[in-house]
């Protein structure tokens, strides 16, 4: 089931198109990814299915609630951490999620119990009554994620979640990301332009200049790139690539000072090649598709919008060569 419909949502500013013709659903209790760069229409579509925004055009119903006929009906549906902290630090931690639940109207025997549960959650309950400016950005960003739930949304928005913060506090992060969906049946929205972490979604949208330009799996996308790409070193590069292209009926390019090759199931390749070519090989790296290579095949550009290089320049080569 449903608990997310969106049809033909349009943004447009004057004479810019932020977000065009976006369609998609969201199933209870999935975590669906929105990936794209800086300025592609990812928290514009956030802005507009949380009612910050007024579509142009277009429809969203979230649990059943229209986000334009029931913004009110929709808010209490739904709980947002923003990419930067709304947290008023001047409060403690228990002070803001306590203010947060008043807005809400959640009743005060009710709110006491949430508040221990949300604190325990993200692992706050030690330091519930310290200030906020004490908290390092992984505290509080997970103080964010315990605010957004304190009054029981079946929906979570993420807007960049983990965006400035190192490498170990966002797989923290993400360790209560996926702890939530599963203790409080949730479902989770989140933008990222990080493409480790749109490896943790069930499904991602692919968002480029405001249009949604794939959606599936993670598996299932980084499938339409092709197989896996494996680079071979040998000082014999001509007789083995003439061997190769012979032995297996591979198209075998020579970039530069190695040999490359796109196969299937390159992890089950390489010992056969390693057998037919023995000490001709000096060196052999296998390389598997990843969401940087789909963005790259759908857009002609990397995510950071940097000219492509490495493995994704390799892979552009391959298909060019094609």
């Amino acid at each position: 089931m449903n608990i997310i419909e969106v049809r033909q949502l349009h943004k447009t500013y004057k004479n810019l198109t932020a977000v065009e013709d976006v369609t998609f659903e969201v199933g209870e209790r999935e975590i669906f990814g929105f990936l794209g760069p800086n300025g592609a229409g990812k928290s514009t579509t956030i802005k507009m299915l949380a009612t910050l925004v007024r579509p142009t055009s277009g429809t969203a119903i979230i649990d059943g609630h229209d986000i334009v006929s029931q913004p009110n009906r929709v808010r209490q549906a739904i709980g947002l951490v923003f990419q930067e902290t709304t947290l008023d630090e001047r409060l403690t931690a228990a002070e803001n999620l306590s203010f947060h639940g008043m807005l809400y109207n959640v009743e005060k025997r009710t709110l006491a119990r949430r508040m221990a549960e949300v604190l325990e959650m993200v692992e706050l309950s030690d330091r519930k009554d310290a200030r906020v400016k004490t908290y390092s950005g992984g505290m509080k960003r997970r103080l964010e994620i315990a605010r957004g739930l304190i009054h029981y949304p079946r929906v979570l928005f993420l807007d960049e979640p983990t965006v400035g913060l190192d490498p170990q506090t966002r797989n923290r992060i993400w360790t209560y990301i996926r702890e939530l969906r599963d203790r409080e049946k949730l479902t989770i929205f989140m933008t990222t332009h990080y493409m480790d972490e749109a490896e943790h979604c069930d499904r991602i949208a692919i968002i480029d200049h405001g249009r949604i330009v794939a959606l599936d799996t993670p598996a299932n996308l980084k499938k339409m790139v092709g197989g896996d790409l494996i680079t071979l070193r040998t000082p014999f590069r001509k007789e083995v690539k003439r061997f190769v292209e012979e032995k297996f009926n591979l198209a075998v390019q020579e970039p530069g000072d190695y040999l490359l090759m796109e196969v299937a199931g390159g992890e089950s390749f390489i010992p056969v090649l390693a057998g037919e070519l023995g000490g001709r090989i000096h060196s052999i790296s296998l390389h598997r598709p990843t969401l940087d290579d789909v963005f790259l095949k759908l857009t002609g550009r990397d995510i950071r919008e940097e000219s492509a290089n490495g493995r994704g320049a390799l892979r552009s080569h391959m298909r060019w060569r094609r």
